[in-house]
């Protein structure tokens, strides 16, 4: 059985990483084991059992000197996850690499002649219409961050806000 993994799940609950307690378990990320930590600083984020194991994350962010940086600058370890979103990702605009419109979430659908809008939250994937003018799908995708992204980011702000506070 050389080179098979083990399928029991680890419970990693009351053990620590650093400034992370692990509290119990969160919504996976990626497909991959996650587990609700509270850092040293009060603030709370979900971190995959292979970051946590590897030494990887030990901390919300917040002992990196460039902790509020867009993604690019501080690496993939240092994100903050919260209920599988990445605050910074979605702070900056990020948009991946393999993006050929310029704007994320909408792409080309060449079979279909259209432009499709979609917009990843919570580790769902939420498909906002296909459309004939790139201009209509631009205005759904930033209708559905305005309704998705910017109340979570408010919500993530103020829970921070009152961490930090007391």
């Amino acid at each position: 059985m050389a080179g098979h993994h083990s399928r029991k799940k680890l419970d990693l609950t009351g053990q620590r990483y650093g400034k992370l307690a692990v509290l119990d378990p969160a919504e996976n990320i990626g497909g991959r084991t996650a587990w609700r930590c509270r850092c040293d600083c009060g603030r709370e984020l979900a971190v995959t059992t292979r970051r946590l194991r590897d030494g990887r994350r030990t901390s919300c962010g917040c002992d990196k000197p460039n902790f509020s940086q867009p993604p690019a600058a501080i690496g993939r370890a240092s994100l903050t996850f919260v209920d599988g979103t990445c605050i910074e990702m979605i702070r900056a605009g990020t948009r991946r690499s393999n993006n050929t419109s310029g704007v994320p979430g909408v792409d080309w659908v060449p079979s279909k002649g259209l432009w499709r809008a979609a917009i990843c939250f919570k580790g769902k994937r939420h498909y906002l219409g296909s459309y004939r003018e790139f201009e209509d799908a631009v205005k759904a995708r930033k209708q559905a961050e305005a309704e998705f992204y910017q109340p979570f980011l408010a919500q993530f702000d103020r829970m921070n806000q009152d961490t930090d506070t007391g």
